[in-house]
């Protein structure tokens, strides 16, 4: 007959099988117990605590599942700032991380079904950039968090500082180097030609300067016709080091080209930006801090303030709110409606909305003003641009 006692070998045997996670049918959230088999989660389902439990949660079910849900939201979204932070990563990855902790909320208890769904759910509301490829849904985190909005713009002022830095040195050299030549201008480099005729018949003349070899009763300038011969043995004389012209224009060329690309990204980057509220578009509130009067309530802004907080007129109370930009998203109108690009090229640009692609987050605009009127653009995301009031 064995030991008793915690070093017994079916206490050891016990806490071998209650490590990990176990079947989730044998789970109950209310009371948070894991159950090792069914009998013992019959046994439990007939205990005097859970019955207590459910009484509590009869009361007022929907306020349970939305504590439930807002604690399991927290939770998956807090997993992936710190442990993918703003990387691209598939959902099913993340969530494999957040079950290994076994007292973690269980998705069946909460609003969402699958993880599909709270995966679209993430990226409607803003907290993640999703899109769907062959190989599932990812997402990716969007960093809201001031203290990181801060030291990205530090770090642009450094850059930028760096680069005056560095054009005010070249400036104080190419002065040196001027009052080193004395003032006067750079000679120009030669430029090496090719030897070329118009027409096949027609001979080609050089006109040879006296040289210091050719007799006094010569002519000053002499008018020699030269033959296949003496071309040859020219085009023989020629600097070997010397660039031919066609390979010169093709290397400038393509040096050019590499200096329009590199602007062209340079730009591309620089129109991207962290805030996006304009005065006069349709807003719709996403915070339930102000209770449930003005949750989901679509608003006017009329002011912003510090690029990150508008003024904003409710349009079913007329109520005047000041909120943040994290507590506000875009509207998304019927097709053929006048909306306002906020983010990328063609920032601040009205704009007739004609599609709208539910898959990829994304609608189709054709712009209505600027430089660019009458222009089809595709694959502008739902927060880049809004309703114009």
């Amino acid at each position: 007959m064995g030991k008793e006692g915690f070093l017994s070998p079916k206490a050891i045997g016990n806490r071998i099988k209650a490590k990990g996670l176990q079947k989730l049918r044998w789970y109950c959230q209310m009371c948070q117990k894991q159950c090792r088999d069914e009998n013992g989660f019959k046994c439990h389902c007939m205990s005097e605590s859970h019955q207590r439990q459910l009484l509590l949660a009869s009361e007022d079910p929907n306020k349970i599942m939305d504590n439930f849900s807002q604690e399991f939201k927290n939770d998956f979204i807090e997993l992936i700032r710190r442990r993918f932070g703003t990387k691209r990563v598939q959902n099913n990855i993340v969530y494999n991380e957040y079950i290994n902790d076994r007292e973690h909320v269980h998705m069946n208890s909460t609003q969402w079904e699958t993880l599909t769904e709270f995966t679209k759910w993430l990226g409607k509301e803003g907290f993640c950039k999703v899109d769907e490829t062959p190989k599932g849904w990812y997402i990716q985190y969007i960093d809201r968090d001031p203290e990181t909005i801060r030291r990205q713009e530090e770090l642009e002022k450094k850059k930028k500082q760096d680069l005056d830095d560095q054009e005010r040195s070249a400036k104080f050299i190419e002065e040196q180097v001027r009052r080193g030549q004395g003032g006067r201008e750079p000679e120009e480099a030669p430029v090496f030609t090719e030897l070329k005729r118009e027409s096949e018949e027609e001979k080609i003349t050089f006109n040879l300067a006296k040289g210091s070899c050719s007799s006094a009763d010569g002519p000053s300038k002499a008018s020699v016709a030269l033959g296949p011969s003496a071309l040859k043995a020219a085009g023989s004389g020629k600097r070997k080091d010397a660039p031919s012209t066609s390979e010169a224009k093709e290397k400038k060329k393509k040096s050019a080209l590499d200096e329009i690309m590199e602007m062209e990204e340079q730009k591309k980057r620089s129109v991207r930006a962290d805030h996006w509220l304009h005065p006069g578009i349709v807003i719709k509130v996403v915070t339930k801090r102000l209770g449930e009067k003005y949750h989901k309530k679509k608003g006017v802004i009329k002011e912003v303030q510090d690029k990150y907080t508008a003024v904003v007129k409710m349009i079913d109370s007329g109520d005047k709110l000041k909120l943040d930009q994290s507590h506000l998203e875009t509207v998304i109108p019927a097709p053929g409606k006048r909306v306002l690009v906020l983010n990328g090229v063609y920032r601040d640009t009205e704009a007739l909305l004609d599609s709208i692609d539910e898959r990829k987050f994304s609608a189709t605009l054709t712009l209505d003003s600027g430089r660019m009127k009458g222009r089809r653009v595709d694959g502008i995301a739902y927060e880049d641009f809004s309703k114009m009031a």
